[in-house]
C-alpha cells in the first residue's frame, strides 16, 4: 500500500457513537461503516470539545479547545487569527475543500477592520473556515431565510421538484394519508416518507458532489471534508429508509425516576426545553427515533458508494478515510432532547480511521479504548502527510501511533469538553446573564466531573455507574474527588496554548542572546 496522499474527512451531524452496529447497537444496519471499521481502527472513547455544532466543529478544524479558539456557540465568529485545517493542508500542497456544512460564522468585523475583501481569495478562505467552498450547505433552510440561489434547491428544481424552497417541501416534508404535504419540522411527521426520491436526497446529492469533485481534482493531492447534513433534524427520511425501522427497534431510554426528583439546576432547566419535554414522552420518542435510524442507514449506503468509487479509481490505497460526527443526540435519554450537556449520549462520538499505509496493517479491525479528542484529527492529518509538529499551536495529538502499531508510551488520562449555554432558554429560566453560563467536563476512565459557573458540580463514577444515573455530589461523600478535579480543571485552563503566533524554535533562537543581536541592557 502507498503512503497517504489524500484525506476523505467524513462528518455526520448529531450522530451518537452508540447508534452504529460496530459500537454495539442491536438493531441498526450499518454494514458499510462496519467494513470501514474492519479495515481501520475504531476509537470507541472519542469526545467532542463542545457538544454543540458550531463550537465542536471549530475545535475539529483548528485542533484547539473551545477555550482557546473562542467560538463558544453557533453563530459566534471564529477569530480570523485562528489557523484552520485548510491552512495547514495548503502548506503541504494539498487542495482542501468543503462539501456540506461547517456551522462556521465569518469574522466580518475583523475582516473589515483589516481591509480584507470577502470576495478575494484570502477573504473567501477566511469566510469559509479555511476551506475552499466546493459546495457549502449548512443544511437548515427555513422558508423565511433560504437563499434563492441555494445550489441544492436549483438541483431539485432541475429534477422536476416545484416551489420556491424544495429543500423544505420535497427533501424535508412528506405526504400524509390524505394526500396533504406535511412539514418535517414537526416531530409528529417523522413517520412519513420524504417527498424527495432517495436518489435526490441531501445525503445522495452531497455524495454525488463529492465524487464529482474527486474526479475533477485528478492527480492533485486533496483533503475533502464531506460533511453530511443528516441525521440532524428535521427527522424525516426518504423511502425506503422512512419505515426501515419501527418502534420495536428503538432501544429503551437511558433514564431514571431519580434523575427527575431533584435534578441539578442546569440540567433541570434543560429538561424544561420543548424538545426535552417531547422526547421524554415515550410514545413520541418511539415515533421519531425510527426516522433517525433510517437516516443513519441512508448515510451508510452512500458510504458504501463512496468506498466503491475510490476502489474503482485506485484511490483507496492512497486515501486516509475518517468517519465521525460533531456531537450526539439525547433522543430522550436522561429526560433530555438535543445535545449541549455532557452525558455520553451527547458528548461521545463515533470515530473510525482507515489508514492506507502498510504500516497500519497490524492494527486493522482493532478497537481502541484510549481517550481520544476531536482536536486530535488536525495533527493526525499533518503527521500522515509528513508535515511538522506544531506543538505551540495545536492542542490535540496525532493518532498515527495508534494507527500504525507504534508504541504509545504516554497518552492523555482525561478528555475535556466545554459548553456555553447563553443562547438557550435554560439561561433565562435560571436568571443568568450571558457571561455566567459556562461549564466544563473532565472525563477519565473512571470518573466524569462537570464544573458549572455559579452552581454545584456533578460527579459520576463511570465504573460503577456507566449510565450516569447517580450524581455523587449531593451526598458529600466525595468531596476529596471534587477538590481534586477542580484543581485539575484549573491546571488545564492554565495550560492552554494562547501564545500560538510564535513557535518554540523562534523562542529558543532568541533566548538570552541579546548581546549577539547588538542589544545591551543593564550592562556596566
Amino acid at each position: 500500500m502507498a503512503d497517504v496522499k489524500n484525506i476523505l474527512f467524513i462528518m455526520c451531524d448529531q450522530l451518537r457513537a452508540d447508534y452504529l452496529a460496530c459500537n454495539g447497537h442491536p438493531s441498526i444496519k450499518t454494514p458499510n461503516i462496519d467494513k470501514l471499521a474492519a479495515k481501520g481502527v475504531n476509537f470507541k472513547n472519542t469526545y467532542v470539545q463542545a457538544p454543540v455544532c458550531g463550537s465542536s466543529r471549530m475545535s475539529f478544524y483548528t485542533g484547539r479547545y473551545m477555550f482557546s479558539h473562542g467560538a463558544t456557540y453557533n453563530g459566534v465568529p471564529l477569530n480570523i487569527g485562528q489557523p484552520t485545517l485548510g491552512d495547514h493542508m495548503r502548506e503541504l500542497g494539498v487542495s482542501t475543500g468543503l462539501i456540506g456544512k461547517t456551522h462556521m460564522s465569518a469574522d466580518r468585523g475583523n475582516m473589515e477592520r483589516l481591509g480584507i475583501d470577502p470576495l478575494s481569495k484570502s477573504g473567501v478562505l477566511a469566510s469559509q473556515c479555511g476551506f475552499e467552498p466546493w459546495e457549502r450547505d449548512d443544511g437548515l433552510h427555513p422558508d423565511e431565510l433560504t437563499s434563492p440561489n441555494l445550489a441544492y434547491n436549483e438541483y431539485l428544481r432541475a429534477q422536476g421538484y416545484e416551489g420556491d424552497n424544495p429543500w423544505h417541501t420535497a427533501a424535508n416534508s412528506g405526504v400524509d394519508e390524505n394526500g396533504e404535504l406535511q412539514s418535517g419540522w414537526f416531530l409528529r411527521n417523522a413517520h412519513l416518507a420524504a417527498a424527495v426520491d432517495k436518489e435526490h436526497s441531501e445525503t445522495a446529492y452531497m455524495t454525488n458532489r463529492a465524487m464529482e469533485k474527486i474526479d475533477e481534482l485528478g492527480e492533485t493531492p486533496w483533503c475533502l471534508h464531506l460533511s453530511y447534513i443528516k441525521p440532524h433534524w428535521p427527522y424525516i427520511a426518504p423511502a425506503p429508509y422512512h419505515d426501515m425501522y419501527s418502534a420495536d427497534d428503538v432501544i429503551a431510554a437511558n433514564r431514571s425516576a431519580e434523575e427527575k426528583q431533584d435534578p441539578h439546576p442546569v440540567v433541570s432547566a434543560f429538561m424544561n426545553h420543548e424538545e426535552s419535554i417531547n422526547f421524554s414522552d415515550e410514545e413520541k420518542r418511539r415515533h421519531v427515533i425510527p426516522a433517525y435510524m433510517g437516516l443513519i442507514t441512508e448515510i451508510d449506503d452512500h458510504i458504501g458508494r463512496l468506498i466503491a468509487f475510490l476502489e474503482e479509481r485506485d484511490l483507496l490505497s492512497s486515501t486516509m478515510i475518517v468517519f465521525t460526527s460533531d456531537h450526539g443526540d439525547y433522543l430522550g435519554d436522561h429526560w433530555l432532547g438535543e445535545k449541549e450537556l455532557f452525558h455520553e449520549e451527547s458528548v461521545r462520538i463515533p470515530l473510525i480511521v482507515y489508514d492506507p499505509s502498510s504500516e497500519a496493517d497490524n492494527q486493522r479491525g482493532k478497537n481502541c479504548d484510549d481517550l481520544i479528542e476531536a482536536i486530535d484529527l488536525v495533527p493526525t492529518f499533518i503527521d500522515a502527510l509528513g508535515g511538522k509538529e506544531k506543538y505551540h499551536l495545536l492542542e490535540g495529538r496525532s493518532l498515527l501511533p495508534h494507527l500504525r502499531s507504534e508504541t504509545v508510551e504516554e497518552w492523555r488520562d482525561v478528555a475535556v469538553s466545554e459548553v456555553d449555554y447563553a443562547w438557550r432558554g435554560a439561561r433565562l429560566e435560571l436568571g443568568l446573564t450571558p457571561d455566567k453560563t459556562r461549564a466544563y467536563m473532565l472525563r477519565t476512565k473512571e470518573w466524569k466531573y462537570i464544573s458549572y459557573d455559579g452552581f454545584a458540580p456533578q460527579l459520576y463514577n463511570l465504573e460503577k455507574d456507566p449510565q450516569e444515573l447517580h450524581d455523587l455530589v449531593p451526598g458529600r461523600k466525595h468531596d476529596f474527588e471534587v477538590l481534586e478535579f477542580e484543581n485539575l480543571l484549573h491546571k488545564w485552563i492554565r495550560s492552554r496554548k494562547t501564545r500560538f503566533t510564535t513557535d518554540h524554535a523562534t523562542i529558543e533562537a532568541k533566548t538570552d542572546n541579546a548581546k549577539q543581536r547588538g542589544i545591551y541592557f543593564g550592562v556596566w
